[in-house]
């Protein structure tokens, strides 16, 4: 990848974040107002709940794409399987309709396989646009991680040009912010000599990769 188009995909990336962020810094802001103008006490608490829910929301997507976008997770080379569980756990926390199960065989990942995980889970979450059953699953085995992501619910979004950037066959001037962190993770299993796929059935989507846990992977 030249110069330009690390320009453009860190573009389009910080894009994506702005779009996620909107909504709740929006209503942040909204909340603020109300509060100015607002006498009654009652009404006054109920704004606090929205400021405090809004916060909190905010807080939990900063986290999230620092570690699923940039360098977070310390120095180290791996990260403890703990941090990105907890942050995609807070994605789904107030998805009612949407349960998780976890299948993560090892304590720590490599800072390319947090990535790739992260951005499943996210692509999994939006996936499931009626709610359903979020499956994680994460193992080393023959000296590659091995990641699967399966959305299951009774109607599946999943929009094809995600799953052509996801495997590398969406043209890189077609390259959009929806599409950029899909790019952005085909771009790191590439480089471990690795790969991304997926499948989407009537009911179910599933993504899987496969990284070969080689040095000098970008973080």
């Amino acid at each position: 990848m030249d110069d330009r188009q690390s320009i453009d995909l860190a573009a389009m990336l910080c894009s994506r974040l702005c779009h996620d962020l909107l909504s709740p810094v929006g209503a942040l802001s909204n909340g603020l107002e109300l509060l100015a103008m607002e006498t009654d006490p009652e009404m006054r608490a109920n704004v606090m709940q929205l400021l405090e829910q809004s916060a909190h929301t905010s807080t939990n997507k900063l986290k999230f794409f620092r570690l699923a976008f940039g360098a977070a997770g310390g120095f180290g080379e791996r990260v403890d399987i703990e941090e990105p569980k907890a942050l995609i756990e807070a994605l789904i926390a107030e998805k009612a309709n949407v349960t998780i199960n976890w299948a993560l065989a090892d304590a720590t990942l490599g800072k390319p396989a947090v990535k790739v995980l992260l951005n499943f889970a996210q692509i999994a979450i939006d996936a499931l646009v009626r709610g359903g059953t979020l499956d994680i699953g994460a193992e080393m085995r023959d000296g590659a991680c091995e990641i699967v992501v399966r959305a299951a619910g009774p109607k599946i979004a999943f929009d094809e040009t995600i799953g052509k950037a996801l495997d590398g066959s969406l043209d890189r001037s077609e390259l959009t912010s929806r599409t950029a962190a899909a790019h952005m993770i085909n771009l790191l299993a590439e480089q471990s000599g690795g790969g991304l796929q997926y499948h989407k059935g009537a009911d179910a989507l599933v993504l899987g990769a496969v990284l070969p846990q080689g040095e000098g992977l970008i973080g």
